[in-house]
């Protein structure tokens, strides 16, 4: 018998909306079997129909698929990916996934749904979907409101199709910028991922979307940049850099799933570490949500960190550390679970536990309502019998999309340098060189459906409009004859056209040179979730190209879409103009087109440090002094362009730099205000940036960190006034007996347009007794920018 749909008078307690939804979880906990309650606690990996039939298990390389006849009567946790796995129509797909809900509740003596959950880094991963730049991209914005209005288009798509759970933001902070996943991160500073990671989070959060922070916590810090390999990372480097991003978006962002990491940290496994995912993020930080597993991350606990023996064994380490469900797929949670319960070997509470939790997130969700409907909102008064009439009914890419990718993909455009070529005059023979010159998808990273699904389907149509970029300078300049050659693939290697594309070279005015990254997974391209760097030198022959092209006396204007920074060699004090892109998306193209010609002004800044040698990995801006260059190692990781360095195509000056709080006890706060005046004759964006330098300390800090910025436009002779506020929390730190504490002594606040480009410096004091801090300390500084004031000809 079906207890939900009972006709008796009296509502069932699990759906009775009036009570709260732990209430309504522990009187559904109470009246099940334990097949039940554990069937709540996996996923199934589906793929939807594109006939708008019924999801089936998806066949994959880990596992082999459950049937699904067993698995319903019992009930099911999750459905993983069924618009990700292939490609479907929206609309079909949407019916594929609602006739599924419905098989799902109605099996089940409960009538309770599944959770769906998909992919959204860089939008939601489906055909046909709307593909925005990589968060790396929105990292180089520096604009977390920007950011928060895209995450909340992401997620209203992504309900609207039925989906409740997206896996994202990546909350990663970059430490060696050969991992392939950089391209998946925001950047390599604590405060930027946080800022920016948090907005993504409201957004989602803002339309129901349960948003997923990942990979928690150090998969990042992986030695060498290898993916999914061991992380050397003591305490504090994890308390100081590691987790102020997950702890600020759980504290602010209202996130409601957690995904444990892969790696291990000083031999303990995230997915098995009782003290991150129990005492630090539930008793602590008072995180009341649901812990996921990263794919497969459970058996991986048998089978890749050896600290199970069996099945059972791995379920027992994560669900006593505090892991709630099993994803992508069922394995270490389905008989291995059972069996270790039933003969005792486990004890049933773990699983209470978990299921309590999954079943307030569902009760919050709305799914264990009297009056839940299968039916999503892009389907509502649709004729559901007949699929085919629906497809191409649902927009997953509208105009205002569109619009919200082109105005992340603006303000991430990063330029580097420029001698006075940028912006480009009309120029009349542009030679348009290399391997991203003429491909669609050169804007695209892994987790963008085309490439990361896609490319498994190469009769499909890509779905979206994505000008290439000679399409989009064709299109920008008018009238200039543009003549397009690749010399070199991505990775090849092959120089054979290399005397081409010289010779295209010496007959045009300008040369734009278009390098960079090919997207993939595990191998398949240079940037992307197992496509790890030996080096940050430019892949294949292309550093060669540049070089070739360099000598051509041509001026050779760099453009970069890549996954991550790379050394650019000759190129730091030859080029033209560099102008770096981090896969910026369906409307990349013409973003950089718009920047090379003057239409769009460049303000984007770096989120992660371009090096000017391709071999000092690791490094990082946020390094302690002895990680500079010294006269005892013949190495030198100074970058060519620092965290935070953007060039525009005006000039700011920054004065009358007043103190009016610069003493205060470990309690208190600093008040500063100063000018900041666009002294040229175009519009422009300064990106102020406040960084905290602490000379001396308890134990070694870095030279500097970023502690507040914020973007601030100005027209040609603008000028305002802008106050910050800093609480003395932001100087806490990680002290030697494991304490988060605020040290009386001398400070630099430093106001600078990059962490190599400070503008006025305050020196601060802090006085009175040690102070220790914990997670409900303050988090940001107060920036105020008062109004703005025409003070300056300029003409």
């Amino acid at each position: 018998m079906n207890l939900a749909v009972e006709t008796a008078s009296e509502v069932p307690a699990w759906q009775d909306t009036a009570r709260d939804p732990g209430a309504r979880a522990d009187a559904l906990i109470a009246a099940m079997t334990l097949r039940e309650k554990i069937a709540q606690l996996f996923g199934v990996w589906v793929g939807a129909s594109d006939e708008g039939g019924e999801v089936a298990p998806y066949q994959h390389e880990m596992e082999e698929p459950p049937a699904l006849d067993t698995l319903l009567p019992h009930g099911l946790g999750q459905l993983t990916r069924p618009f990700g796995t292939a490609p479907v129509d929206p609309a079909t797909g949407a019916l594929s996934l609602m006739r599924t809900q419905q098989r799902i509740a109605a099996a089940n003596r409960f009538g309770i749904p599944a959770v769906a959950h998909e992919e959204c880094l860089a939008g939601f991963a489906a055909w046909k979907a709307t593909a925005y730049p990589v968060p790396l991209a929105w990292g180089a914005a520096f604009d977390p409101a920007l950011v928060r209005r895209m995450a909340a288009a992401i997620g209203r798509d992504m309900r609207a199709v039925g989906v409740h759970q997206g896996l994202a933001p990546v909350l990663d902070v970059v430490r060696d910028a050969r991992w392939g996943r950089v391209e998946e991160t925001v950047g390599e500073d604590p405060y930027l991922v946080g800022t920016v990671g948090t907005a993504y989070v409201q957004g989602l959060e803002s339309a129901g979307i349960v948003a997923t922070l990942k990979h928690f916590a150090g998969y990042s810090a992986s030695r060498a940049g290898r993916n999914l390999a061991p992380v050397g990372m003591g305490a504090r480097e994890r308390a100081d850099v590691i987790l102020p991003p997950f702890e600020m978006a759980v504290r602010e962002g209202g996130a409601r799933s957690v995904m444990h990491a892969y790696t291990d940290t000083d031999g303990v496994p995230s997915a098995a570490d009782d003290r991150l995912l129990t005492e630090l993020l539930r008793d602590t930080w008072g995180f009341t949500g649901t812990v996921v597993a990263d794919y497969f991350g459970i058996g991986f606990l048998r089978t890749l960190h050896g600290i199970a023996g069996n099945w059972a064994e791995a379920a027992g380490a994560a669900l006593a550390a505090g892991v709630d469900v099993e994803l992508p797929t069922v394995k270490t949670f389905g008989e291995p679970l059972v069996e270790a319960i039933t003969t005792g070997r486990l004890p049933e509470r773990l699983v209470d536990r978990a299921l309590r939790r999954v079943l307030v997130q569902k009760a919050e969700l709305g799914l264990l309502d009297p009056d839940w409907t299968p039916v999503p909102a892009v389907l509502a008064g649709a004729d559901l019998t007949d699929p085919a009439a629906l497809r191409g009914t649902v927009d997953l890419d509208p105009a205002g999309n569109r619009e919200l990718a082109r105005e992340i993909a603006e303000q991430s455009v990063v330029l580097l340098r420029n001698d006075g070529t940028l912006p480009l005059a009309r120029p009349a023979r542009i030679a348009l060189i290399g391997p991203n010159a003429d491909e669609a998808t050169a804007v695209l990273g892994c987790y963008a459906f085309p490439v990361h699904v896609g490319r498994q389907h190469p009769d499909t149509p890509v779905g979206l409009r994505m000008p290439t970029l000679r399409e989009a300078l064709a299109a920008e300049f008018d009238g200039a004859e543009i003549h397009t050659v690749t010399g070199t693939g991505v990775d090849d290697g092959s120089t054979a056209g290399f005397a081409e594309a010289a010779a295209l070279a010496r007959r045009a005015d300008v040369v734009v040179l278009a390098l960079g990254d090919r997207a993939g997974l595990f191998g398949r391209g240079t940037s992307g979730e197992g496509c790890d760097a030996e080096s940050l030198e430019l892949p294949g022959a292309q550093q060669q190209l540049l070089d070739t092209l360099l000598d051509t006396g041509t001026p050779v204007v760099v453009v970069l879409l890549a996954g991550r920074p790379y050394a650019l060699g000759r190129a730091v004090d030859e080029a033209a103009a560099i102008v770096q892109t981090f896969f910026p998306g369906e409307e990349g193209t013409g973003a950089l087109a718009g920047v090379l010609s003057g239409r769009v002004e460049p303000s984007g800044r770096l989120p992660v440090s371009v090096p000017r040698r391709p071999g000092v990995q690791p490094s990082s801006y946020l390094a302690a002094r002895l990680a500079g260059p010294t006269d005892v190692s013949s190495t030198d990781p100074t970058p060519a362009y620092g965290f935070g360095h953007g060039l525009t195509y005006t000039a700011f000056a920054w004065s009358d730099l007043a103190v009016e709080t610069g003493r205060t006890d470990t309690a208190g706060e600093f008040r500063l205000s100063f000018t900041v005046r666009n002294t040229g004759g175009r519009p422009g964006t300064e990106v102020v940036q406040l960084y905290l330098h602490d000379p001396v300390a308890s134990v070694v800090q870095p030279v500097q960190r970023l502690i507040g910025y914020r973007r601030v436009p100005l027209g040609p002779g603008e000028e305002c006034r802008i106050t910050a506020t800093v609480p003395a929390d932001l100087a806490s730190f990680t002290g030697r007996d494991g304490l988060r504490i605020v040290e009386p002594g001398t400070l630099e606040l430093r106001l600078a347009a990059s962490s190599t480009d400070p503008r006025l410096t305050a020196e601060v004091e802090l006085t009175g007794p040690v102070r220790t801090v914990d997670h409900t300390r303050r988090l940001h500084p107060v920036l105020d920018v008062l109004d703005v004031l025409d003070v300056l000809d300029v003409r």
